[in-house]
């Protein structure tokens, strides 16, 4: 089967809508993605929320509008709404014999559900866009059969995952933007003075890093991403006490708010579009001061498609995607950070565009899926059996 003869059901969660209105890491992957993949002739079944806009060929829902402000509530207020949404994309895949290939974003829960479809389920590619770690329960004994494979979004992700994950693997995709499609041929953009992490505020990104850099060097530092449910200052402001019980939130309030003083340290919020891009086109480096073992780093793709150079701690994907010296320094101590953000105006912006061009293209992308999505078919040995 051909690219052109091919139908995906693309299981974008039940989270924020594709696009999504702002942030929104795993949408925006899809969104870059599907438009690609239509391109090429794929046939897109979209199952997401009702107010999702992205062109596709159907689109299927339980939810009319995102729950992404549910996301981090106890576990017996929200454990249902994930499983709802699967429960809608099983009802689907029941009742009809088109589907050729199910092409999961859903973490943990879509690809348990997934799996236990057994000889009843499509073939299925589940991208892992997370922390492995997190569910070892699922991820050390995960029996797919001949119908479930997975993929990373960088080979040091998949490097860290359980035995049984490994052995369900088809290999890992990049991630890519839009914005690196002629990157090179773009003018060069006019840099001010500031830094930026760019991204949703919690410990494994190290804002509170970043925020006591700032001071320590005296460079302008804009933290731009939501904190927990909160895209706007005056949202988390508006929220009161009762805002403390997420946990991004605390940490937030707790080590990062004291540093944050408007001046030489700021939070703005979740920016997107146009204003996203001039304020990561415009810094004089993007900074990544993590503490975790980032999988993917699609801020990372979108600074250099941008001509920023990335400073950044050495930890998971981030020495895949950066060259050291060329589109931007990496460290494995957390204190050189302050010396490479000084050293980062020596690197060339138009570099970086160049690098972004070559490889993170949604088109490279996509090709890359669709190489994956004929193994996955292939290793499904037998016919999917229907429900009489």
């Amino acid at each position: 089967m051909s690219a052109r003869s091919l139908t995906v059901l693309m299981n974008a969660g039940p989270w924020l809508s594709v696009p999504p209105p702002g942030y929104g890491g795993i949408e925006n992957v899809i969104a870059t993605l599907v438009p690609e993949l239509r391109r090429l002739g794929v046939r897109v079944v979209l199952a997401s929320v009702g107010s999702s806009t992205l062109p596709v060929d159907e689109q299927i829902s339980v939810f009319p509008d995102g729950q992404f402000a549910a996301l981090q509530r106890p576990y017996n207020q929200v454990c249902g709404i994930a499983q709802a949404h699967l429960a809608g994309v099983v009802r689907e895949l029941h009742s009809r014999d088109d589907i050729d290939l199910v092409h999961d974003h859903v973490e943990a829960v879509g690809l348990a559900t997934l799996a236990a479809m057994g000889p009843a389920g499509p073939p299925t590619l589940h991208t892992l866009h997370w922390d492995l770690a997190k569910h070892p329960a699922l991820y050390g004994t995960l029996d797919g059969g001949d119908r479930v494979r997975v993929n990373g979004v960088s080979a040091s992700q998949l490097a860290r995952a359980p035995l049984a994950l490994r052995e369900h693997s088809v290999g890992h995709v990049h991630l890519s933007t839009p914005l690196a499609v002629d990157a090179d041929r773009r003018p060069r953009p006019d840099k001010g003075e500031h830094l930026l992490i760019l991204g949703r505020i919690n410990p494994g990104k190290g804002q509170d890093v970043g925020a006591r850099l700032a001071h320590r060097v005296g460079i302008p530092l804009v933290l731009a991403g939501p904190v927990g449910p909160y895209h706007r200052p005056a949202d988390l402001a508006a929220a009161g006490d009762e805002a403390r019980q997420n946990p991004d939130v605390r940490f937030f309030l707790d080590e990062v708010a004291p540093h944050v003083d408007g001046d030489l340290v700021r939070w703005v919020g979740t920016v997107a579009g146009q204003e996203r891009d001039d304020l990561l086109a415009s810094a004089r480096a993007s900074l990544f001061p993590l503490r975790w073992e980032e999988p993917g780093g699609t801020a990372v793709v979108e600074s250099l498609a941008l001509g920023t150079p990335v400073v950044a701690t050495a930890r998971g994907c981030l020495p895949e995607l950066i060259e050291h010296g060329r589109t931007g320094l990496l460290t494995a101590d957390e204190e050189e950070l302050a010396d490479l953000v000084l050293a980062a105006e020596l690197l060339d912006p138009d570099e970086c565009r160049r690098v972004a061009a070559q490889r993170f293209t949604p088109a490279v992308m996509a090709q890359r899926y669709v190489e994956l999505y004929e193994r996955v078919r292939q290793s499904a040995s037998a016919p999917r059996l229907l429900p009489a």
